[in-house]
């Protein structure tokens, strides 16, 4: 892999990505290492990092000519996302500051018409510059800030991208459509403010 590119700016990793997802198949194992060999840079992604205190918010970065969203994700204290699935798309998460605990679980099984808990699996720690990738044949997820005195700061993309996922109770197993929306877009906030969708099966998931 000594032919694969270092950016030495998130622009340049931005240019990188469009030039893999000219593709028509996506290398996971090239996107990853493109993805690993830029190393986080506060000025660069600093404009893209707005903060909400009550929940994680997602920050669009680039659109990717509608093939892919590349979002920066920002973390408070201790915030974190529900288990959830990700529609058949690849998920690339590369950690640009503090550090990211990832819990992987099974898909919730069904027998004789209950859906059982959904079943953890393992967890891992992610720190800075550290890259992983999930996709719904390898399982669910949850991701969270486990610290209570530091923020996290993460770069995910998303290929397809999507506006609707499924979240999951772990105690039930039941799914729930949830519309993933953007806190800002390119650096400015989104005109409207979030709210709960008021429905016994969908809510707004800010998250990956």
């Amino acid at each position: 892999m000594a032919d694969i590119p270092h950016p030495q700016t998130l622009q340049e990793l931005i240019d990188e990505v469009r030039k893999a997802f000219d593709q028509d198949k996506v290398d996971v194992d090239y996107v990853k290492t493109v993805m690993s060999n830029y190393k986080s840079n506060y000025n660069d992604w600093k404009q893209y990092a707005l903060w909400d205190p009550h929940r994680y918010t997602r920050n669009l970065v680039d659109s990717g000519n509608g093939k892919y969203n590349l979002i920066l994700l920002c973390w408070a204290e201790g915030q974190g996302s529900g288990v959830h699935d990700h529609m058949n798309a690849h998920c690339f998460l590369k950690v640009m500051q503090g550090t990211l605990r990832e819990t992987m679980f099974d898909w919730p099984k069904e027998a004789d018409g209950v859906t059982e808990p959904v079943k953890e699996r393992f967890s891992n720690d992610y720190h800075t510059d550290q890259v992983t990738y999930i996709n719904d044949t390898i399982g669910l997820h949850r991701v969270e800030n486990p610290s209570h005195s530091e923020r996290a700061v993460s770069l995910h993309l998303y290929c397809p991208p999507f506006d609707h996922c499924h979240g999951f109770d772990e105690r039930t197993g039941q799914k729930r459509t949830c519309q993933v929306t953007f806190y800002s877009k390119y650096g400015e906030r989104t005109p409207f403010p979030l709210q709960e969708l008021q429905t016994s099966n969908q809510s707004v998931l800010l998250g990956n």
